[in-house]
Parts: structure tokens; C-alpha cells; sequence
């Protein structure tokens, strides 16, 4: 029987976890307990984003309720390899960001003992699969998809509807830009 606070257990060394879900669902909250729980358990953190990531810092990771927490900005996933040293738990935010390469990366890790926890949007707003995601969704030990509520309707959201027109896969965004959706909704806007 699986029960959630496995997943939250300090000694679990050697393993991916992945918090995936659409915007405004809570994975950057999700993440940021997850490394709370394990600096209570005195080990030692590491957590990076990528340096495209400038919406409320440009080095600390910052929830959308504005809660916080110190991070290395990378340009790429294999500058990640070289930073994390005497870490036990590696946390990656905004994982969809980057390019495939996070794979093999997390994968070194997991393999050197550290814990990986990778937070990410697991769709784009066209409701594809983001960046490298889908793969480490694939290999990871644990999976939680979290869930925001549908704006349009109350519902379950699993979507991430863009409010502008802009076109470009990758766009920062806040509340004024996009909104989460369920499926229904979401097929009705677009």
C-alpha cells in the first residue's frame, strides 16, 4: 500500500520524485514543503531554477502565494551537476523549462544517492506535453499530480488556458495571463 508520506521520508536517497500539474495547482508550494520537511530533517539542500525564470525574483523561488525560497538560477541542466556538491536533496523548479538534458542530469543524481524533486508544468497552453516532463515522468520513483480549480466552472483544472495571443511556447506568466482550466472548459476556449 502506497501512502503519500513515504514520499516526505528524509532517508529516501537515490530517487526522482516529480510534482506536475497545470498553473496556479500548487507545485511550487508542494516543493517548497517538501524542502522544508527536509531541512527540519537536517540534510543538506541544493535547489536551482532556470535562469529564464525572472516573474517574481531572479534567484529565489517564489510560490504565487508569495512564499520563498533561496535558489541557484542555471542557464542549463548540466551546470546543475556541477553545483551540487555535498547535497542530499536537489530540487529543480519550473522544470519544463529546460531542455532534455534534465534526464540524464536527474538520473546522475538519483544514482549519486540524492533525493531529486522536480516541480513543472506537465502540459503547455495548448495541452501538449512540456519540455522534458513526459520523461521524467516516465522515470521517476514518485509521481504527485497537484490541481487548481477550474475558474470557468468549480471543477478539477488540469489545463493551463493562455489569456493572451501570444503564440510562443514558452511565456512567463502571472494571473493575468493565464487561467487554469478543466478539460471541458478548456476545449470550449480554444
Amino acid at each position: 500500500m502506497f501512502l503519500e508520506s513515504q514520499i516526505d521520508h528524509p532517508l529516501q536517497n537515490g530517487s526522482i520524485e516529480v510534482i506536475c500539474g497545470s498553473m496556479f495547482s500548487g507545485k511550487t508550494e508542494e516543493l517548497l514543503r517538501r524542502l522544508k520537511r527536509a531541512e527540519f530533517a537536517k540534510l543538506k539542500i541544493a535547489v536551482f531554477k532556470p535562469q529564464v525564470d525572472v516573474r517574481y525574483d531572479n534567484e529565489k523561488v517564489v510560490s504565487h502565494n508569495s512564499n520563498t525560497i533561496s535558489s541557484t538560477p542555471v542557464s542549463s541542466p548540466s551546470e546543475i551537476l556541477n553545483l551540487v556538491t555535498t547535497a542530499k536533496v536537489v530540487a529543480i523548479d519550473e522544470a519544463q523549462f529546460f531542455n532534455d538534458d534534465l534526464i540524464d542530469v536527474c538520473n546522475s543524481l538519483a544514482k549519486q544517492g540524492k533525493r531529486v524533486i522536480i516541480a513543472g508544468l506537465d502540459m503547455d497552453f495548448l495541452g501538449n506535453p512540456f519540455g522534458p516532463i513526459p520523461q521524467l515522468l516516465a522515470i521517476a520513483e514518485h509521481i504527485t499530480k497537484v490541481h487548481a480549480i477550474c475558474i470557468d466552472c468549480g471543477n478539477i483544472a488540469n489545463h493551463s488556458f493562455r489569456l493572451t495571443k501570444n503564440q510562443k511556447l514558452i511565456q512567463l506568466g502571472q494571473k493575468d495571463e493565464y487561467k487554469p482550466l478543466c478539460r471541458k472548459c478548456f476545449t470550449n476556449n480554444i
